[in-house]
C-alpha cells in the first residue's frame, strides 16, 4: 500500500506536521484507541496502514515460521509479527524478527535495533512499501540483514550490509536456491519449500 496515495495532505509537504512517538502511539493502545485487530506500524512519526493478509501470503508465513525456527534454534528468538522499536519514532512490525537469544523473550523490553539478527518480510501488495519505506529505514537503523519474499517474482531478495539508506550488498535468490543468514550460518532453507 503506498501511504502517500489518499488525501491532500501528501500532496502538500508545507504543511506542518506533529509526529507520534513509540510511547504516545502505545498509549494510544492502551486507552483503547487502537486495538488488537488495528493493523497499523508506527513509521517516523506517522501511522501506516498495514496491507490484508492474503491466503499466499499467509501461508507462505507458515512456511518460513516453520522454518526459521527449526534452522535457528536455541541460537535466537523468532518473533512473528511484532514490533521491533528502531528509534523514538518508528516502531514497525516486520512478518518475522530473528533476535539475539534473551532470558526474558522480550517481556521487559521491545527488541531494539542491536537484538536483531535478521528481519524478514513477505511481500506481495507492499513490495513497494516494503522496498522504498522500510528498507532504507532498517538500513538507516543497522539492520544486519533483510530477505524480501518477494511473491508476484517467485524470489527472495536478499539484503545484506546496510550503508546509510540502502545496503551495499543485494542477492536474488530464486526456486533453486536456498537462504543461509549471514549471522547465523550452518543451515540453509530452500526457497522453493517457502513458496509452495
Amino acid at each position: 500500500m503506498d501511504p502517500g496515495a489518499i488525501g491532500l495532505l501528501p500532496r502538500n509537504p508545507w504543511v506542518a506536521r506533529r509526529p507520534l512517538t513509540v510511547a504516545e502511539y502505545h498509549r494510544m493502545g492502551e486507552a483503547g484507541i487502537l486495538g488488537e485487530d488495528d493493523r497499523v506500524e508506527l513509521i517516523e512519526g506517522e501511522l501506516i496502514a498495514m496491507a490484508p493478509i492474503g491466503s499466499d501470503h499467509a501461508g507462505t508465513s507458515n512456511a518460513l515460521n516453520r522454518a526459521l525456527v527449526r534452522l535457528v534454534g536455541d541460537r535466537g528468538v523468532v518473533a512473528v509479527g511484532n514490533p521491533v522499536q528502531l528509534d523514538d519514532y518508528s516502531e514497525p512490525q516486520p512478518d518475522f524478527a530473528v533476535l539475539r537469544p534473551r532470558a526474558d523473550d522480550y517481556r521487559r523490553a521491545t527488541p531494539r535495533p542491536a537484538d536483531v539478527l535478521l528481519i524478514v518480510e513477505v511481500s506481495n501488495t507492499s513490495l513497494r512499501y516494503d522496498r522504498t519505506v522500510k528498507l532504507p529505514l532498517y538500513a538507516r537503523h543497522g539492520i544486519p540483514e533483510i530477505w524480501v519474499v518477494n511473491l508476484a517474482a517467485g524470489e527472495v531478495e536478499v539484503y545484506r550490509e546496510p550503508t546509510g539508506d540502502g545496503y551495499a550488498s543485494v542477492a536474488h535468490v530464486g526456486r533453486d536456491g536456498a537462504l543461509v543468514p549471514s549471522l547465523l550460518p550452518g543451515a540453509a532453507i530452500p526457497v522453493a519449500s517457502l513458496l509452495g
